[in-house]
């Protein structure tokens, strides 16, 4: 088996940046918006939580927020932010001992990174998950339009492949709304409710580009996250609202 490393995995390559300013620009802002109605108080734990530009967004919201992120580099230039308002854990989440169990826990876009991610849902359902807690998964979609055109362009070879680019990246599966229930499910979880964030038919470094333009509006990217709350199959992620399983 070899040894991986996650400080290589977060570097951008020739071909393929790990982090677009679309993720933290626009996905950050319409995932947190999914995600409010549905939050509960008390605690709040972050897994993988990368160089801290998600955390950010949660601390008007709790007050107790834990991150347990693998990369000890991306780990050290959040706490050199946030200092000791957000606890952090250097662990990988198959080995972590966490202090206790949350109310609020969040894994978005990193599923697709581990090894064996029934196991690690299978930890957040039996030993992180309070009883009354809720957890929210988030991935990457193989069925956005963008990876269908990139398909259709023979960019790709089928929507749920994973490119060189991405494995580079630490990725070994490419999520559709069946295959990562399919795993919830496996892992013990209860899924309340499913759902795509933000219709996409542009890939990241496409719309990096048109953000720096006056082109797309607030308005424009309002209408790209409700469309997606209609057609969840054609977004850029799909998300799974969890509750704690027998």
């Amino acid at each position: 088996m070899n040894t991986r490393d996650y400080n290589k995995e977060l570097k951008d390559t020739s071909d393929h940046k790990y982090a677009y300013n679309f993720d933290f620009d626009v996905m950050h802002h319409f995932m947190l918006k999914s995600f409010l109605p549905f939050f509960k108080e008390g605690n709040f734990l972050e897994l993988g939580s990368f160089k801290g530009d998600f955390t950010r967004k949660f601390l008007p919201y709790f007050d107790d927020i834990t991150c347990v992120e693998a990369s000890d580099e991306a780990m050290d230039l959040a706490k050199k932010e946030f200092g000791d308002s957000v606890k952090y854990i250097n662990s990988l989440f198959e080995t972590a001992s966490l202090p206790t169990k949350y109310d609020n826990i969040v894994l978005t876009h990193v599923l697709e990174h581990i090894d064996d991610p029934v196991k690690v849902l299978k930890r957040i359902n039996d030993e992180w998950l309070s009883e009354n807690g809720r957890f929210f998964l988030v991935c990457p979609n193989a069925n956005a339009p963008s990876r269908q055109i990139a398909v259709k362009m023979g960019l790709i070879s089928h929507n749920a492949a994973v490119t060189p680019a991405e494995k580079e990246h630490g990725h070994h599966i490419t999520y559709t709304l069946d295959t990562l229930e399919r795993d919830a499910k496996a892992a013990g979880l209860k899924v309340v409710h499913r759902s795509g964030i933000f219709f996409k038919a542009l890939a990241n470094f496409q719309w990096d580009r048109l953000l720096q333009t006056d082109i797309i509006s607030k308005e424009y990217l309002e209408g790209c996250y409700e469309l997606g709350q209609q057609y969840p199959d054609l977004c850029s992620s799909i998300f799974l609202m969890c509750e704690k399983g027998e």
